[in-house]
This record gives structure tokens, sequence and C-alpha cells, in this order.
């Protein structure tokens, strides 16, 4: 029977290299443009309909119409 000798305080599993942590100036600028991407998303999907449209037509509003009745907004 053969026995394998380990060293004491080798791990045989490769040790978690964490990342490095990333500052405010990397992040902000993507926190700001996926924030004003949201509000327009959300513009569209619950105002974009009758007087307050920017895109004439109905076009937009069926496009997005089931997304309004599952986040809620009555649309007829």
């Amino acid at each position: 029977m053969a026995q394998s000798a380990a060293q004491p305080g080798v791990s045989p599993i490769s040790p978690v290299v964490l990342p490095d942590k990333l500052p405010l100036k990397v992040i902000a600028p993507w926190a700001v443009f996926g924030g004003v991407l949201m509000l327009i998303l959300l513009y569209f999907v619950g105002a974009e309909q009758g007087a307050v449209a920017l895109v004439s037509g109905e076009g937009v509003h069926e496009w997005v119409h089931d997304a309004r009745h599952l986040l809620g907004y009555p649309c007829h």
C-alpha cells in the first residue's frame, strides 16, 4: 500500500485570488449611464402615450404594451 506524504501548510487546491477593488471614479460614469438609461426606459414604458408622447402614433405603445401591464401601468 502506498502512502503519500503531504507537506504541512500546503493545500492541494490553489488559493483564491480576489481582484482589486474598483475605485469610485471608474464605477460612477457607468452608474450614471445606467441610471439615465433606466429612466428613459421607464418613460417609454410608463408614460409614452397620448398627450405626453414624444413619438407620434401608437408604435411605441404597442412595443411596450405587455411590459406596461406587467409593471402595473394602466393603459386602456
